[in-house]
């Protein structure tokens, strides 16, 4: 904020001097001091965006653009031999609008294809070696909330990628009329806004339309292939598809499975019984962590807490499931928590 206060007055002081010099008039060098103080905010401005961007985009787009101008100063050597050339106002204009057109060009083409060049692995490159290091959120993920607690731990770092047609799924699910629909997208947008406040994280908007390819995780998979980068998700139709096409998932419910405390056969837990289970004389009971515990001859115990003995344990996709055995009820005045190891 100070450098900011500091850049907005030099530049404020040095316009009104300039003015003064030039125009010689204490009146017109107000325009002065006022030109130099909108020049600073907008330097100010163009700062903030150009921080949103990752350091791939910004080298694309200052390469791009001097390649653009390299090539209007060419065109401009080429066309001296014009006979209209050589009238200076002329020349100058035509110069200036190529290069104009050549350098917008390059700034949006070499800004928009930087993710399709590899950087060398040293100095300030490091880390940017091509599509692979890309990893892509999809809208599910960011509704769910847990990836910023992920990226919190610091277990997750670099640049996590959000497409545009995602944060437009958001924004509509946000402005839906359905409470609960509106109050996930809010959730969204607001998990994406904590996210980007990590210093370790960059988040990405890329434009990428694929206007031939209906809904979004057809989109997805598009852009990954794109992109050579991977997907985010905790959607488990998603994750099937993209893993069919080759595509590298990053699945948070299967993280989430990998931490869960290993629990070995044999070993005894206490357990709340909560509902009767789909197989005759089961009953049901959950771990802290939600883990679903199935209880057999406990379907006469429902609401009782009791000590189980680890059976088998089964291992899915969607989660992991727990088989017990009946050992004992345990007296209400022995129970003080479902601590289950």
């Amino acid at each position: 904020m100070l450098i900011r206060s500091l850049l907005i007055g030099i530049c404020s002081v040095s316009g009104y001097f300039i003015a003064l010099k030039y125009l010689a008039s204490y009146q017109l060098s107000i325009i002065g001091l006022l030109l130099g103080f909108i020049a600073a905010v907008i330097v100010i401005q163009i700062e903030q965006i150009i921080r949103r961007f990752s350091l791939r985009i910004i080298l694309g787009g200052v390469v791009g653009t001097i390649i653009g101008l390299l090539i209007a100063i060419l065109l401009s050597y080429g066309l001296r031999f014009v006979t209209v050339w050589e009238q200076q106002e002329l020349a100058f204009l035509i110069y200036a609008l190529m290069a104009s057109i050549l350098g917008y060009l390059g700034l949006v083409i070499g800004s928009k294809k930087s993710e399709e060049i590899a950087l060398p692995a040293f100095g300030p490159f490091k880390g940017f070696r091509g599509g692979t290091d890309y990893r892509i959120l999809d809208t599910s993920v960011i509704i769910d909330g847990r990836i910023a607690d992920i990226c919190d731990t610091g277990f997750m770092e670099g640049t996590l990628i959000v497409p545009r047609f995602v944060l437009d799924e958001l924004q509509h699910i946000a402005d839906s009329s359905d409470s609960m629909k509106r109050s996930r997208g809010r959730r969204g947008l607001d998990i994406l806004n904590r996210v980007q406040k990590n210093q370790g994280i960059n988040i990405e908007i890329v434009d990428h339309e694929f206007p031939k390819i209906k809904g979004v995780d057809a989109k997805l998979v598009a852009l990954a292939k794109k992109m050579n980068g991977k997907i985010i998700t905790n959607d488990f139709n998603l994750n099937k598809v993209a893993e069919l096409q080759g595509i590298k998932i990053l699945n948070v419910n299967e993280l989430a499975n990998a931490l869960k405390p290993v629990v070995l056969p044999g070993e005894l837990m206490v357990v709340k019984v909560i509902k009767e289970g789909k197989e005759p004389g089961q009953g049901v009971a959950y771990l802290d962590d939600g883990t679903m515990v199935i209880v057999d001859h406990a379907s006469r115990h429902l609401g009782e807490t009791l000590e189980v003995a680890v059976t088998s344990v089964l291992q899915t996709t969607a989660g992991r499931m727990i088989f017990t055995d009946l050992k004992a009820v345990v007296p209400e005045k022995k129970y003080h928590s479902i601590d289950s190891l």
